[in-house]
């Protein structure tokens, strides 16, 4: 049996990974899903990105987790990796799912092609606001999943998107996993081809596109029971 604590990318909060969590349990594992500060239920809550660490390592040290297995989507790769540094030895394996990778001094929006995400969040009173269906095209999803996401998404906290990372120390030393989502583009980002260089993280690819826990969420399950049972 292995413990994963789950954290859905931006706009998302443990809802995300009802199916993949469910997966998970019919498994023999024990699944964490995490909401983070200022999303979901947990909305109103003030959140920056050092929040968002805080909310992962208190959560593993709460439920006193050991041989955990983190794992971070899209934006939440940035305080999963962080957060991975931080609760020592209790640490199995970091899993990137299609996530961006903190980079210490630099913020999830550093370089982004276009100021349109900042500019949003300054018109809509420090928030990034959800998105329409169209947001989600060709990415493997049927209406019906892209309904479940836009149902379960909510304004997601800019502050969060715009604060530093702080590693404690180089991101290589971690043992990772990346996932790749080929449908958001066959390879990794810069960042992640260079950490996947090291003998201690690896790559996996899935045929589909950026929000696996909704499109494909047996497959993704399957992939993290299998992290989980090789993981050391």
């Amino acid at each position: 049996m292995t413990d994963y604590v789950l954290v859905a990318g931006a706009r998302l909060g443990a809802s995300a990974w009802d199916e993949v969590a469910a997966e998970l349990r019919a498994a023999g594992h024990a699944p964490h899903p995490l909401t983070l500060s200022g999303l979901a239920e947990k909305k109103g809550v003030p959140a920056g990105q050092r929040t968002h660490v805080r909310d992962i390592v208190e959560e593993v040290e709460r439920l006193d987790l050991r041989e955990v297995v983190l794992v971070g989507h899209s934006y939440s790769g940035v305080p999963v990796g962080q957060a991975a540094q931080l609760i020592g030895d209790r640490l199995r394996r970091v899993v990137f799912v299609d996530a961006s990778i903190p980079v210490d001094g630099e913020s999830f929006l550093d370089g982004w092609p276009s100021d349109d995400v900042r500019r949003t969040i300054e018109e809509s009173g420090g928030f990034w606001l959800p998105v329409g269906p169209e947001h989600y095209a060709d990415q493997g999803l049927t209406d019906v999943q892209i309904s479940r996401l836009i149902t379960r998404a909510s304004p997601h906290p800019g502050a969060t998107l715009t604060e530093p990372a702080v590693l404690t120390g180089p991101l290589d030393e971690l043992p990772a996993t990346y996932v790749k989502c080929l449908l958001d583009g066959e390879e990794p980002m810069p960042v992640v081809a260079e950490l996947l260089k090291n003998d201690s993280w690896e790559l996996v690819e899935m045929d589909t596109g950026h929000w696996p826990m909704f499109s494909q969420p047996r497959e993704l399950a399957r992939v993290l029971a299998e992290l989980g049972t090789t993981a050391s």
